[in-house]
């Protein structure tokens, strides 16, 4: 997949040609140097880990060398400006039909339609209506059941054939359906058979485009939005059907997430990319990262493989930690404690999905976990999509989210590089196994390791998912600031003093990977701080105060 092996490159051609012209030569390299270096520290740890995926999807799927899909891979290299909330709105809202690219694995795709739909409709000036590929256009009459509420949602599942003919996640596509009849005029079915076979997809683009221009014909003042495969969004396929058969009609293709795209614009100065303009008639979103993309399609594929319901998200998490423990430089088979943990491949957690809750509830019942932490996992699993449970260093995952995945993935390599203290501590009390040292007692110890730990699992969420949104105050602290706060938390109940030591440790944890992004601090120097035995006495307060004290240097150099 050559969107893995992008270098440093040019930078915008057209959005920053005016001053790149009144720039000396030296001026100019220090650009280029800039832009490819913000572009290699926001990706590395990101490709650590797409490689494995894509390894396992190759094998897997031997559709990505079809003609087809290398057009559409080929077509969209690099783009023109980047775009703003305002702009965008502007694009689509002057547009008479939509093109929406689907990557049908992901379900944060089928929210982006859903939320462009419902955006547009609350402009008010015209109707919306919206064509989907998911439903073949043979099944409009139990579409249209659905519509009028003769029939109810499982019904409307099982007739369709979803779970099939489609077989991805249901849940976000249905949620488009009902925001589409709540905001809508109408609903359509694009899509014939054969789905399988790739040498027709040129037939089912052309009668797609037939069915959008009936649908026009229908709703002659409306908005039309079209939910369709990614790939069949290049130049020459479904867009150049399309305007055959509608040349007067303002036609906007809107893709979601192209990898090319995505590495290019990690490069950028600014935090987050929202959009660019590819040229007048293709924009890009981005609302996902490509590792949360292949790692969805993986668990589909595995899922499929297996023909049973659940997906298994062990290799998920496994790649995931692989990516930061190559990022870190860690030795994975070191047989030393040191400034490598000892033997971190023997400390791997189990994982846990929705098929094995019970199971999960039984070892928890077995190591002595008490009724509350069970229902604060469960009620993270509910809120994040997962949880990583230290005492017993073991995931549980009801739903992939890449963000909260990583930051779980983070908390685990964390407690392995310190010996997994927590589930030590917890032997210990039972007299299984002895440890040196003493278990933590003072509350300001306690606070000053959460905070810690916090900052860590937040910094590695951001090495794999770059665009995950900064906290709210982004200021640098001091430690007079740091100590003020930790002492205002002790005095609060437990809940308000974990979620102090939260925001805390999300705000120096932000703080550390823009100083990493900036090229002031080294993977080594990271791995110093995973490595710190925070268990000691007293240490994880001088760890935070020593990590103030870079953060304010490097603000002032």
């Amino acid at each position: 997949m050559n969107e893995l092996e992008v270098k440093a490159s040019k930078l915008r051609a057209k959005s920053q040609e005016s001053r790149v012209k009144s720039l000396g030569a030296k001026s100019w390299k220090l650009i280029m140097a800039s832009t490819a270096n913000i572009r290699s520290r926001r990706s590395a740890a990101q490709l650590h880990a797409l490689a494995g995926v894509e390894r396992e999807i190759r094998a897997q799927d031997s559709h990505y060398r079809r003609k087809y899909l290398r057009e559409f891979n080929q077509a969209f290299r690099s783009y023109d400006s980047l775009l703003g909330s305002a702009e965008l709105q502007t694009a689509l809202y002057s547009a008479d039909v939509v093109l929406i690219g689907d990557y049908h694995a992901l379900p944060a795709a089928q929210r982006h339609a859903a939320l462009l739909i419902e955006q547009r409709a609350l402009a008010g000036d015209r109707p919306v209506v919206l064509g989907v590929e998911t439903i073949y256009a043979r099944d409009q009459h139990i579409l249209d059941e659905w519509w009028r509420r003769e029939i109810d949602e499982n019904e409307l599942r099982q007739r369709i054939r979803f779970d099939l003919d489609w077989g991805y996640d249901w849940a976000p596509f249905y949620n488009l359906l009902v925001t589409a009849r709540d905001h809508g005029d109408a609903i359509y079915g694009l899509d014939c058979m054969p789905r399988e076979d790739l040498r027709k997809i040129g037939a089912r683009d052309r009668h797609a485009a037939a069915k959008i221009a009936e649908t026009r014909l229908r709703h002659p003042d409306a908005a039309i939005f079209v939910l369709f495969g990614e790939s069949h969004l290049a130049p020459g396929h479904l867009p150049r059907e399309l305007h055959q058969f509608m040349p007067d009609a303002k036609i906007l293709t809107v893709l979601q997430n192209i990898d090319a795209l995505y590495w290019r614009a990690a490069g950028e100065p600014t935090h987050k990319v929202e959009a660019v303009r590819v040229n007048d008639e293709v924009l890009c979103v981005f609302n996902a990262t490509p590792l949360e993309k292949y790692e969805s399609y993986r668990l589909f594929l595995d899922q499929w493989s297996r023909c049973d319901d659940g997906p298994d998200f062990a290799p998920t998490i496994y790649n995931l930690i692989d990516s930061l423990v190559r990022f870190l430089q860690i030795n994975r088979y070191s047989p030393h404690n040191g400034t490598q943990p000892k033997f971190l491949v023997d400390m791997l957690p189990e994982v846990y999905g929705g098929a094995s809750d019970a199971m999960l509830r039984r070892l928890l019942s077995r190591k002595g976990i008490a009724d509350t932490e069970r229902e604060a996992m469960l009620t993270d699993v509910e809120e994040r999509g997962s949880a990583y449970l230290p005492k017993v260093n073991a995931f549980y995952i009801r739903e992939f989210q890449m963000i909260h995945a990583a930051e779980d993935a983070t908390r685990f390599l964390h407690q392995a590089c310190q010996g997994l203290p927590q589930r030590l501590d917890d032997e210990s009390e039972k007299g299984t196994a002895a440890r040196a040292g003493s278990k933590r007692k003072n509350p300001v110890d306690d606070f000053y390791v959460r905070v810690i730990e916090d900052a860590v699992a937040y910094f590695g969420s951001r090495v794999l998912c770059p665009s995950r949104p900064v906290p709210e105050d982004s200021s640098t602290l001091s430690r007079t600031a740091c100590e003020r706060l930790a002492k205002a938390a002790i005095r609060g109940d437990k809940s308000k003093s974990e979620s102090a030591a939260r925001d805390l440790g999300y705000r120096i944890g932000s703080q550390i990977y823009d100083a990493y992004l900036a090229g002031k601090v080294a993977p080594s120097g990271l791995r110093r701080l995973f490595l710190a035995h925070l268990n000691e006495p007293g240490l994880a307060r001088k760890v935070c105060a020593t990590v103030i004290a870079k953060l304010r240097a490097f603000a002032r150099s």
